[in-house]
């Protein structure tokens, strides 16, 4: 880290942030779905020591954000018009386009794919820093790779110390979720990552139901995919929606997206007491860190009902979580 920038380590100063990220360092960055991790899209060096920080395998491909529309037929060839509609439709916001990437995008960044992850990202500090980059940041969540992802600063500085010169503290996030990926095969509309638009937002805007390809056990397309993923350290088992309570056992802990009666032999977060499931979303992340620091032996997640929104996205983030177990 360069002597002549150490400033504060979380803070709102976006020139600071554009010193280092010119520079080649990393940078946290809010969104509205996670924070990020930051580099410079087109430097090759820079792309590099994030994949470095976060232990991400290089064959894990990066999203590319972007701060204007116009930006990107510079990243990415052959726009179907499907993906215009969506633009049109969700950006900025929680929506990635995986597209033919231009000769712009380094392989590094796609992990030698043809197609890269774009999205415009809705958060006001992280627009205004793109507008005063003049170069994409490649950005995947700010976490070590596998652990469960940031939505807050200080879960950046507790991930990565001074490995991270900077983080942009834009506040809590405001969806809570990755955001959804989708791409194009044979001419029609495949979602690679359940996130912040639902499938039935997307089929509104597509006039049909997209494909849906949310797993990969190795080389995915897109980030998100591989089966573990967004992951505490403590074990973790999924309670099906009118299953049981667990057996009393030493220090298990129960996380539920929705008030019901509690049990007194157990640690219990209820995500959202009003029954909101964009709280829910929003909570998530937060409430598994705080769990998997609370010393238990096993952590227990209710699972969604189908009927409530967002329920395919959370319950692909409970499963992945639980998956090794």
């Amino acid at each position: 880290m360069p002597d002549n920038l150490m400033g504060p380590s979380i803070g709102s100063d976006i020139g600071l942030a554009l010193s280092y990220l010119s520079q080649g360092f990393p940078v946290g960055i809010p969104t509205e779905t996670v924070y990020g991790l930051a580099a410079n899209a087109l430097n090759p060096e820079a792309v590099q020591r994030v994949f470095r920080a976060k232990k991400r395998p290089d064959f894990d491909p990066l999203i590319v954000h972007v701060g204007r529309k116009s930006q990107l037929h510079q990243y990415a060839k052959g726009l179907p018009r499907q993906a215009q509609q969506l633009i049109e439709a969700f950006w900025p916001g929680p929506l990635t386009l995986l597209l033919p990437k231009t000769s712009l995008i380094p392989d590094i960044v796609s992990s030698g794919l043809e197609r890269v992850g774009l999205r415009m990202p809705n958060h006001p500090l992280t627009l205004e820093l793109l507008d005063q980059t003049g170069f994409p940041l490649a950005a995947p969540s700010a976490n070590l790779f596998g652990y469960i992802s940031p939505t807050q600063a200080l879960h950046v500085r507790e991930a990565f110390g001074l490995e991270v010169p900077y983080v942009l503290d834009g506040g809590p996030c405001s969806i809570g979720l990755e955001s959804t990926i989708l791409g194009f095969e044979s001419g029609q509309a495949v979602v690679y990552r359940w996130g912040g638009i639902e499938l039935s937002d997307l089929t509104e805007v597509l006039g049909y139901v997209p494909q849906v390809k949310v797993k990969a056990e190795e080389h995915p397309a897109a980030p998100g995919m591989l089966a573990r993923h967004y992951a505490p350290k403590t074990p973790l088992t999924l309670l099906k929606e009118n299953e049981a309570w667990p057996p009393a056992t030493e220090r298990a802990g129960i996380i539920l997206p929705f008030q019901e009666p509690l049990p007194a032999e157990h640690s219990v977060w209820v995500l959202s007491e009003s029954g909101d499931p964009f709280e829910v979303a929003r909570r998530w992340y937060a409430v598994l860190r705080e769990a998997d620091s609370a010393g238990l032996t096993r952590i227990y997640v209710r699972m969604l009902g189908p009927d409530i929104p967002f329920s395919q996205a959370l319950n692909d983030k409970f499963l992945r979580a639980a998956e090794s177990d």
